[in-house]
């Protein structure tokens, strides 16, 4: 059950952040010039990395606790 939730979570994580990242892209395609767009493009990919990251880290942490109480 736990793990269940646990990746359900994780699916909304990324759900959100991709819509988010889509949506400011296409905003930013639409309002500036090239330069700021390849400018945000690169933040974006460090800011879905970085929050990757932490989600499997954060993941990975409960599966463990978990496994250590159920055992």
């Amino acid at each position: 059950v736990v793990v269940v939730v646990v990746v359900v979570v994780v699916v909304v994580v990324v759900v959100v952040v991709v819509v988010v990242v889509v949506v400011v892209v296409v905003v930013v395609v639409v309002v500036v010039d090239v330069v700021v767009v390849v400018v945000v493009l690169v933040v974006v990919l460090v800011v879905v990395v970085v929050v990757v990251v932490v989600v499997v880290v954060v993941v990975v942490v409960v599966v463990v606790v978990v496994v250590v109480v159920v055992v």
